[in-house]
């Protein structure tokens, strides 16, 4: 099986064979944005996390400092699961959750996605590991990965892909979290993060693994 990045980049090939001048938008947009994607609003390494808690694709509701009592934590931010990069990332996750919890850490996704609408019933028993539905996008917006979606991607989405944010978040419509992946040490401080506002570029699992056996 090929690497997460191998697979994203692939996709993205996919993608600008289909639609060409939907992803030459995409790319000036990135261009655009090279500030947030260095993660200037996100948190740093060494801060602390607020805590939080959201339900997850079933209900029930899981904190952060629930998670912490067991040790690090990895939390990662996805845009949702109409998302193929999404998928991409949170299967891979998966691939190395039982290294993860090895290495003493908890696993947690989280997407503006309603609870009941944010995973399928298959991808709820595929995936051992919560995944939290944050549909104001208030923790993404703590974290410092809350992003105001341009026009053109969320007119790609309601044309092209047939997406009704707005539904599929409860009401939030145009902020979603740009891919972002953080490794909190037991005290809930950032060790590791990963951040780019190219939603088609995504933190490789083994440089997780890495920063956890790091502490």
């Amino acid at each position: 099986m090929s690497d997460l990045r191998s697979q994203t980049d692939a996709q993205i090939e996919k993608t600008r064979s289909g639609n060409p001048t939907f992803m030459a938008a995409v790319d000036a947009l990135i261009e655009e944005a090279r500030a947030f994607e260095t993660g200037g609003n996100a948190l740093s390494l060494g801060q602390g996390t607020p805590d939080f808690a959201l339900p997850d694709a079933n209900g029930k509701s899981v904190s952060l400092a629930a998670l912490l009592q067991k040790g690090p934590v990895v939390v990662t931010f996805y845009r949702g699961g109409w998302c193929p990069y999404c998928n991409l990332e949170l299967r891979a996750l998966q691939s190395k959750l039982e290294e993860i919890h090895q290495l003493g850490a908890q696993l947690v996704a989280i997407s503006p996605q309603k609870p009941d609408e944010s995973l399928t019933q298959l991808e709820k028993q595929d995936l051992a590991f919560p995944v939290l539905s944050d549909q104001d996008a208030k923790v993404a917006q703590a974290f410092g990965v809350a992003w105001t979606v341009p026009d053109v991607l969320t007119e790609h989405m309601r044309k092209d892909r047939q997406l009704d944010l707005t539904a599929i978040n409860n009401g939030n419509g145009n902020v979603l979290p740009i891919p972002a992946t953080f490794v909190l040490n037991a005290k809930g401080e950032v060790v590791w993060r990963f951040v780019d506002v190219d939603y088609r570029k995504r933190a490789e699992p083994d440089d997780v693994i890495a920063a956890l056996k790091g502490l």
